[in-house]
């Protein structure tokens, strides 16, 4: 697997690739859901692409810059393991040459949902995105559903501005108990993490938006939203632990029609 950490040694690369690439763009802490995102484009092109690049612009909160959990040996590891043929892993000066003078940004709906609670964060994503979309120049860039607001920027930020890449979208990979695969989810304790499976179950369960969130915050959460949008209900909720943090911000979304399948067979209170 080649490991390029420059910008001209990278493009020096490209230049040299023929056939077609597939890209999953990360912050790092690989887990079995970028494994899948990896598979997926190794699957689909001749060579597949990550990129491992802890992105400071879309954190607003310090705290969860610095207790993110990476290592680019393991990563590497994990990255060769799944198939990719090279990764991208820039420092943040390479990245960010300009101080982040030039940033991408978007309204109204980089400010509503996670939007609303995370100020700047998605228009560090946007930017970053774009970056790398114009650095590695894909046939097609695989993003994850589990992030379904980022998705739907992704997608919009690419036709506005002529990428020609092609935004893939996969499913959420889940563990056992259907929790979805996060790199935050290693920071959460035990209670944590018996409680954490319960956002993916109230989503699917019958009732408003408002009773979900309800049902959540008697659970235990501390719920920032739930919310119906795209043909999907999202929520983001955090979770109190005993870490440094003091807790666990966790996202999720189910199709409407797993919610209509939910109320169909029970007809009962998301609680």
């Amino acid at each position: 697997m080649n490991v390029l950490r420059g910008i001209d040694e990278w493009r020096r690369f490209r230049a040299a690739l023929t056939g077609s690439l597939g890209f999953v763009p990360t912050l790092g802490g690989l887990h079995e859901g970028h494994a899948a995102l990896i598979q997926r484009a190794a699957a689909d092109n001749d060579l597949a692409v990550v990129s491992l690049f802890l992105n400071p612009t879309q954190f607003n909160d310090p705290g969860d810059l610095a207790s993110y959990p990476a290592s680019l040996e393991d990563d590497l590891a994990h990255a060769e393991a799944q198939g990719a043929g090279a990764v991208l892993a820039p420092d943040r000066e390479a990245i960010y040459a300009d101080g982040f003078r030039y940033k991408v940004e978007e309204a109204p709906l980089s400010g509503e949902l996670c939007g609303a609670h995370r100020p700047g964060h998605f228009s560090g994503v946007l930017t970053v995105v774009l970056k790398l979309l114009n650095l590695v120049k894909p046939d097609r860039a695989y993003f994850g559903e589990k992030d379904y607001q980022q998705l739907e920027l992704i997608r919009g930020m690419a036709e506005a501005f002529f990428i020609d890449s092609e935004i893939v979208a996969c499913p959420t990979v889940r563990d056992a108990d259907g929790l979805a695969l996060s790199s935050r989810n290693a920071r959460l304790d035990a209670a944590g993490r018996a409680l954490a499976p319960r956002l993916r179950e109230a989503l699917a369960c019958p009732g408003s938006d408002g009773q979900v969130a309800d049902a959540l915050s008697r659970l235990g959460f501390d719920v920032d939203y739930v919310a119906t949008r795209f043909g999907r209900r999202l929520a983001a909720a955090s979770i109190p632990t005993r870490s440094p943090e003091g807790s666990v911000r966790l996202i999720d979304n189910i199709p409407l029609e797993r919610v209509r399948s939910a109320s169909d067979a029970s007809g009962g209170d998301p609680s």
